[in-house]
């Protein structure tokens, strides 16, 4: 029998809507489900403005951890509302066909304010606040919080008010847009403003299988170069970041269009750019350097700079985004960097040869490997094999048709030997890649042409001497840090195994509760706190 699919939600009216539109998407594939509402932080905590809660993913922790508990199979949410980075165990897993991203004013009376130097407008938005100052910077910006209804009848309510920034997706979808609202043309949304996502759990196979089915493409690839712009950033929920991506159908480019306000809105830094569709692999990250080499960090840190004290300094071996550092109490100052590091390889052309039977892929990295080299019609395999559910995803939606797929390496090379009929294949693979899947095949007399398509480098900082504290990801991260820092700190570490690796050189090693960055963080908040 079927399992039924728990679909996680939130209570309000909109968030069952799209839970309900995602059921009826997954009952038309044949799958049965049911709804199952859990509360948010985002729902409970109505009397400050969202950036001020300094909790990271405000409206979907309490279903990550439904989640993780085995309480719900899948949660739905607002795309926009999600962290960047999701918690260790959780993926994306798709995203529906985005609805409209603009934002929209829903006016109390008429529009007469607009030419005032007095108008009062309510959002809880930092981004919409920022937004809205910059273009008029003498009018009032009032904050307001609750699902869409409570914030439709505080409006009404209100008797100073000009009106209200509303999504025109949460509008549209439960029928609430008023008919005199106006369009916001010129406010940049927040990233993924319009779209759906579902998360599950990374070991599920047959809900990731389900969810797949769901997803959109091209909503997914343009919410993507957004939320990537916004980590890149570093803004999370802090600081008042917009960014929007969409395909020009004709040309086949994505365009794309970013901006970085001061809070008070009184400094702006907008970017655009376009790039080819499976040419915009670093179109999220160019936007993001433009901004920070036309003083976008400058301006973030000038909207950040608080009176409390730092009492202790840390370190990641990994770059956090802002929303992960906001996690962390005021008292603890952290820098970052990612101390490993993937550089391409230039891949001959020679290789994308007719004869290339047998392809191996082992990794997402060795994937974008090859099409920072070729374009998709420049590929020409015939039978491709990989490792890993994620790395098969990419490979299908980049380049074609996965022939076969494993869990691990040792698990593919017995398929190979055994199914195979031309003893010969192609590995594209990392200067640093394990042995057990080429020693193996060439053990049963196949013939292993490898072909380093990236290289893994170790890229350590120099650590201050005041850093108390490093927070690692794994065992590669300590190799890196040794190379040019002591071991006389606390090491802070994701895991067993990383702790293990950490144990052989550090005096005072500290361990997350559970595999995720977030819970390293809470970590040296606990500590710290003693």
């Amino acid at each position: 029998m079927q399992k039924i699919i728990r679909i996680g939600t939130r209570e309000s009216q909109l968030a069952l809507w799209q839970a309900n539109k995602v059921r009826k998407e997954l009952e038309e594939l044949g799958y049965e489900s049911e709804i199952v509402p859990i509360k948010s932080t985002g729902d409970i905590i109505l009397d400050k403005p969202l950036y001020e809660l300094g909790i990271t993913g405000v409206f979907t922790k309490n279903l990550d951890i439904a989640m993780l508990n085995g309480d719900i199979d899948i949660a739905v949410h607002s795309l926009k509302d999600v962290p960047t980075v999701l918690p260790e165990g959780i993926v994306q897993g798709a995203v529906l066909k985005r609805a409209n991203y603009n934002d929209i004013l829903v006016l109390k009376d008429t529009e007469e304010f607009f030419g005032q130097p007095n108008g009062i407008i309510a959002t809880g938005s930092l981004r919409r606040k920022a937004m809205w100052l910059n273009r008029y910077p003498t009018h009032k910006v009032v904050d307001l919080r609750g699902n869409v209804n409570t914030r439709l009848q505080k409006l009404e309510d209100s008797e100073t008010w000009n009106g209200a920034v509303f999504a025109a997706a949460g509008l549209e979808r439960i029928g609430k847009r008023p008919k005199g609202a106006i369009n916001l043309s010129w406010m940049i949304p927040a990233p993924a403003q319009g779209a759906i996502m579902i998360a599950c759990l990374e070991k599920d196979q047959f809900i990731i299988d389900a969810c797949e089915q769901l997803n959109h493409y091209e909503t997914q690839v343009c919410v993507g170069i957004e939320r990537e712009f916004l980590n890149q950033l570093e803004g999370g929920c802090t600081a008042p970041i917009g960014a929007l991506a969409y395909v020009d159908e004709k040309t086949e480019e994505i365009n794309f269009k970013g901006v970085l306000l001061k809070k008070d809105g009184s400094k702006k830094i907008t970017v655009t750019k376009t790039a080819k569709m499976g040419r915009h692999r670093y179109l999220a990250k160019d936007c993001a350097d433009y901004i920070i080499n036309r003083g976008g960090k400058e301006l973030i840190l000038a909207d950040m700079q608080g009176e409390s004290l730092i009492n202790h300094k840390i370190f990641s071996t990994k770059k956090l985004s802002e929303a992960q550092k906001q996690i962390l109490s005021n008292t603890i100052g952290v820098e970052d960097s990612d101390f490993i590091k993937i550089r391409f390889n230039r891949i001959s052309p020679k290789v994308m040869k007719s004869e290339n039977e047998n392809v191996i892929i082992t990794s997402q990295n060795g994937v974008e490997a090859i099409l920072n080299s070729f374009t998709k019609n420049e590929i020409n395999f015939n039978d491709i094999y990989c490792v890993g559910r994620r790395t098969k995803k990419l490979i299908e939606n980049r380049i074609g048709k996965v022939t076969h797929v494993a869990k691990n390496a040792k698990k593919l090379a017995e398929y190979l030997s055994e199914n195979i009929k031309t003893k010969e294949v192609t590995y594209f693979c990392s200067d640093l890649r394990l042995d057990i899947l080429p020693a193996y095949l060439k053990m049963k007399d196949i013939i292993v042409n490898e072909v380093e398509a990236y290289k893994t480098m170790l890229s350590p900082d120099k650590l201050d001497d005041d850093v108390s504290g490093v927070l690692f990801y794994s065992p590669s991260g300590i190799e890196s840090y040794l190379q040019k820092n002591t071991t006389d700190k606390i090491a802070f570490c994701i895991g067993e195994t990383t702790a293990k690796e950490a144990r052989k050189y550090f005096e005072n090693v500290q361990v997350a509760n559970l595999p995720s960055v977030d819970s390293v963080l809470e970590l040296v908040n606990s500590y710290f706190s003693k």
